[in-house]
């Protein structure tokens, strides 16, 4: 296990996060980040090739020291992510902040402190983003612009760090199966019917797909949609 590659995946303890440990493990050595303990402890012990690295993103000086322990790293998955809606007129400054503390500002810091080691290992960046960064809809706009400011991230990211061998790949699903959804669609009062949705194991595998394409091929974006059969 030593000698696989080391990738780094947060949002790690459920969902979209722990799917895409899932695929990783067998190729990789995966860290689990995430703030939720025994959440964590759990899905590791079903994988492995996984630990956890438990922390909380939005605390700078915790962030900083957990970071410090990871040492060789090929791959960091930013898969940790918020969701605070509203509309325009109803949404207070609380909503923007977290969005953006979560889902930008702590990227943004991770990566930051990451990318010697990134360098080294002409290591790859991906950002799971949301059909929200690409358009904004009503009575979404906290949200869907902390994804558009996370897009922006991982382009800036691709132009200074492409030189340098890292890869960043920003993927955009759209609607998931998950407990974040099923929150999202009882506040908007609908019916949650999960085949509607992605599953996150199909998530995972555009992920894989980014991280094992051949050296010479660059994966800059990637665009899921849940497939219509009826």
């Amino acid at each position: 296990m030593t000698d696989l590659p080391t990738a780094l995946v947060t949002g790690a303890s459920r969902g979209i996060g722990a799917a895409i440990a899932h695929a990783l493990e067998p190729t990789h050595r995966v860290l689990l980040g995430g703030r939720d303990v025994d959440a964590l402890a759990r899905v590791a012990a079903k994988l492995p090739g996984t630990e956890p690295w438990p922390v909380d993103l939005t605390d700078p000086d915790a962030l900083a020291a957990a970071a410090a322990k990871v040492g060789a790293l090929d791959v960091l998955v930013h898969s940790a992510g918020v969701a605070e809606l509203g509309t325009i007129e109803e949404a207070d400054a609380s909503a923007w902040r977290k969005n953006f503390e979560v889902n930008v500002v702590a990227v943004a810091e991770l990566t930051s402190i990451l990318l010697p080691a990134l360098r080294a290992a002409k290591g790859h960046v991906v950002v799971i983003n949301s059909g929200a960064g690409l358009a904004a809809s009503a009575g979404w706009g906290p949200y869907s612009a902390s994804k558009f400011a996370a897009r922006a991230f991982a382009d800036a990211l691709r132009a200074e760090e492409e030189s340098n061998g890292v890869r960043v790949t920003s993927v955009f699903p759209g609607r998931t199966d998950t407990e974040m959804q099923r929150a999202l669609v009882a506040d908007e009062g609908g019916d949650y019917v999960a085949e509607r949705f992605l599953r996150p194991d199909s998530v995972a595998m555009a992920v894989l797909a980014a991280v094992s394409a051949s050296p010479d091929a660059h994966l800059t974006e990637v665009i899921l949609r849940p497939r219509r059969t009826s």
